[in-house]
C-alpha cells in the first residue's frame, strides 16, 4: 500500500520527534536560554515535550553561536518582534534545512510565547524566531491551514521584549517597513541549562 505524501511526512515527523525528544530530554526537561540584546536580556524556557524538533534545532543554532550579532529585523507593535536571521548589515545568514511544522502541539501564540518564523510554506521555518507581544490566536493552526510553531515562553525580561516592540520602525536595508530605525542587536543566545 502506498502512503500519500502528507501521511508520509507525518510519519517521518513522528519518527524524528521521538529521536530528537529523547536527545533533548537527555539534556534537560525544560531547557532555558538567555537572549542578550543591545536593549537588555530576556530568558526563554523551551518546551521539548510539545515541540521537540523545533527546540532541538533552536538549541543547535544557539550552541553554534549562530544568533551572535544578528538583529531584530521585524518589529510590529502589539503583535510580534522577530529576529535571528539577519546580520548587522541586514544580510540573511545561511541556515540548515527547515524544521517540519509542529504547530498542532497544543501551545498557542499568546503574549510572551516564542514561535518559529516561516514563509507562507508551512514547513519552511529555520532559525528566525519571534516573541508575541499580544495574544495572537490568528497565528495558531486552523482546520484549513497550518499555524506557526510555538516552542517556548519568555519567563524573565518580558519588559525588554516590550521595549523592543516599542521602538521606531520604518524602511531599513532590504526591509520596506517594520524594521527598527536603530538596530537592535542580539549579542548572543546562551544556553543556561
Amino acid at each position: 500500500m502506498r502512503i500519500p505524501g502528507f501521511a508520509r511526512l507525518l510519519a517521518l515527523t513522528a519518527v524524528l520527534a521521538l529521536g530528537l525528544a529523547s536527545l533533548v530530554s537527555a539534556q534537560s526537561a525544560a531547557p532555558r536560554v538567555r537572549v542578550d540584546t543591545t536593549l537588555g536580556s530576556f530568558t526563554i524556557e523551551l518546551d521539548p515535550q510539545r515541540a521537540p524538533l523545533t527546540v532541538a534545532s533552536f538549541l543547535e543554532y544557539a550552541k553554534a553561536g549562530f544568533y551572535t550579532d544578528t538583529v531584530f529585523h521585524r518589529v510590529i507593535g502589539n503583535f510580534v518582534v522577530q529576529g535571528g536571521g539577519f546580520d548587522t548589515k541586514y544580510v540573511e545568514k545561511p541556515t540548515r534545512p527547515a524544521t517540519p511544522n509542529e504547530s498542532g502541539n497544543g501551545l498557542s501564540n499568546r503574549r510572551g510565547m516564542v514561535g518559529l518564523a516561516r514563509t507562507g510554506e508551512p514547513h519552511s521555518g529555520t532559525a528566525q524566531f519571534y516573541v508575541n507581544l499580544a495574544d495572537n490566536a490568528a497565528l495558531d493552526p486552523q482546520p484549513s491551514r497550518w499555524g506557526y510553531t510555538v516552542f517556548g515562553r519568555v519567563i524573565d525580561g518580558m519588559n525588554v521584549v516590550d521595549d523592543i516592540g516599542a521602538v521606531a520602525t520604518g524602511s531599513v536595508g532590504p526591509f520596506d517597513r517594520d524594521a527598527p530605525m536603530q538596530p537592535i542587536v542580539i549579542k548572543r543566545v546562551e544556553v543556561l541549562q
